[in-house]
């Protein structure tokens, strides 16, 4: 027999683009989810966190998610769900309605459990999966974003961040690795930044911490899980180069930088304890995002081709209008650039989002090494923001603003 699982993660409902809301965008997307996990029968819906955006989401959002699994139950009644929680998501919110979810078949995990002894709770973490006849095809080892503490404590007494979530891994796979019948799979699921993941350029709702304090070596999967359902990192991806270690990225785009990308979830065969085949499944687009010019160009190019995009119709869906970020090659500082962008575009079919000044590199720039914390300590405050200014603007900083800077600094010296 074999299991069909489709794997998601980082949905981010509640969330915001540029100001913008996208509740439309995500109804979309979980429509979409909804038929297709009907027409492909699929046994599970692995959600690996970030269901919100916020911890505390608000009543629309919940509401589109509860809606969710209420449809999907209705039309693939033995679709089982399990949800992990992110670092975004409350893990007690989420869980909250467990008691409910229960009749929909979906399981939440957000809270790391443990036992009377203080011990983790390995048995609460392992989800039991099922095929269509009702026969247990794998065992889900579902565990949530870990803070400090969730993972089990070193013998050593000494640990790091990463040192104890490859322990809880480990453990848990080795307990689980007992429970399961000959036959059975072994799936893992994780809300992490595995060692070597890339992250999308320009997508400041996910970073990695300096030097890479918090990735996960791939080490910490066992060879014997048959797949491992990430989320976390927004851009669709295998880890380690191991084709069964996967992130599924978000379904909606987080940047500009993702105007090409396709967003997808993933599709997961598993015939007798293994992986037997997986397929990216792409998510319809509802909303594009426009980059204007594609390279920044100077400002009269630049309301040129904002002056050639069609013009609105005002009995148009404004929600299906693509966002927009305008980049634009300055010589100098003009504020008045904005407003003459808002005035070309008040007819226009687009959301403007943002505003990208760049200024053309100078050839007399010279490349510096980097400063040390010893060199920084030497240097005045007043000079550093003289370089910066004459790097961004090409120019002296202006006598009314060095004058503004040493008010201050007086100011906070007394």
């Amino acid at each position: 027999m074999s299991l069909q699982i489709i794997h998601t993660a980082d949905w981010h409902l509640g969330q915001t683009f540029f100001g913008y809301d996208r509740d439309e965008e995500h109804e979309a997307f979980l429509t979409w989810l909804t038929r297709m996990l009907a027409e492909r029968q699929a046994d599970v819906l692995l959600i690996a966190g970030d269901v919100f955006d916020v911890a505390n989401p608000s009543a629309a959002a919940q509401r589109r998610f509860f809606r969710f699994l209420r449809e999907a139950n209705r039309r693939n009644p033995h679709l089982q769900v399990v949800v992990v929680a992110g670092n975004h998501d409350s893990a007690g919110r989420l869980e909250a309605p467990i008691p409910l979810l229960e009749e929909l078949n979906t399981s939440i995990v957000g809270i790391i459990p443990r036992t009377d002894l203080c011990k983790i709770d390995f048995d609460s973490l392992l989800i039991p999966l099922y095929n269509k006849e009702g026969k247990r095809e794998a065992l889900c080892l579902a565990v949530p974003y870990l803070r400090q503490g969730d993972y089990p404590a070193s013998d050593e007494g000494k640990d790091t961040y990463v040192a104890g979530i490859t322990r809880m891994y480990r453990q848990l796979y080795e307990y689980a690795d007992a429970q399961r019948q000959p036959g059975e799979a072994l799936v893992a699921m994780g809300h992490l930044h595995a060692t070597g993941a890339e992250l999308s350029e320009d997508d400041r709702s996910e970073r990695t911490i300096m030097g890479g304090l918090e990735s996960v070596s791939t080490d910490a999967f066992d060879e014997g899980l048959a797949y491992t359902a990430l989320g976390h990192i927004h851009k669709a991806q295998r880890v380690g180069g191991r084709e069964n270690i996967r992130y599924a990225g978000s379904p909606l785009p987080m940047s500009f930088s993702e105007q090409h990308y396709r967003h997808q979830v993933v599709a997961v065969t598993l015939e007798n304890g293994c992986l037997s085949d997986w397929e990216a499944v792409p998510v319809p687009l509802r909303t594009g995002l426009h980059r204007i010019p594609a390279e920044p160009a100077s400002p009269a190019e630049v309301l040129l081709q904002l002056a050639d995009l069609p013009p609105a119709d005002a009995q148009a869906d404004r929600s299906l209008w693509p966002y927009l970020e305008v980049q634009v090659l300055l010589t100098e500082p003009d504020p008045g650039f904005r407003h003459r962008v808002e005035e070309a575009l008040a007819d226009k079919a687009v959301r403007l989002t943002s505003i990208i000044p760049s200024y053309p590199k100078r050839e007399d720039e010279e490349d510096f090494r980097p400063l040390s914390y010893t060199d920084l300590q030497k240097i005045d405050p007043l000079d550093m923001l003289r370089h910066a200014f004459t790097n961004r603007f090409g120019g002296d900083l202006p006598e009314e603003l060095e004058q503004m800077f040493n008010e201050v600094r007086r100011e906070v010296s007394l």
